[in-house]
């Protein structure tokens, strides 16, 4: 089955009614998980983004505080599934001050851990990775955002 171009559903979507799409939310919504949080995301929590921003930060702790740090190997499959839902909350907004808030509390409390991140070569990388994320994310901003978000930037590039 080839599927139809973005442009072709949404002009099939315009001429369906409002029941029609009901129907095909909730059946996507049943299919996968993913949809299922994106369609909680745009109904009730798109309207307050401070509110979700600090939901998911909350969440960040919550998976910062269940690393196992006994070895750096359960450290990094750790960090892994933390940044897999930093960046799941980041594709549902579609916002660059939200990715950049969220990466910046994920690399805040990543240089807190008592981690080997200079001698660990993953490790660092990961790090690394992030900081150019941000920095890519902040580069989109308005000037007064941009302040604010390198000045806090440069803390963490300073930690490594």
């Amino acid at each position: 089955m080839k599927a139809a171009t973005v442009n072709e559903i949404k002009q099939t979507l315009n001429n369906l009614s409002a029941a029609e799409l009901t129907t095909i939310c909730l059946r996507l919504a049943r299919y996968k998980k993913e949809n299922k949080e994106l369609i909680t995301y745009l109904l009730y929590e798109a309207d307050d983004l401070d509110a979700y921003i600090g939901h998911a930060k909350e969440e960040i702790d919550l998976g910062f505080g269940d690393i196992n740090d006994s070895t750096v190997y359960f450290a990094k499959k750790g960090l892994r599934k933390i940044l897999r839902a930093v960046n799941k909350y980041i594709r549902y907004t579609g916002s660059k001050t939200v990715e950049a808030e969220l990466l910046l509390h994920y690399t805040a409390r990543l240089s807190g851990m008592k981690l080997p991140l200079k001698k660990n070569t993953v490790l660092l990388n990961l790090y690394k990775g992030q900081l150019k994320k941000i920095r890519a994310a902040i580069s989109t901003m308005h000037e007064d955002l941009q302040y604010d978000y390198l000045r806090q930037l440069a803390a963490l590039e300073e930690a490594v």
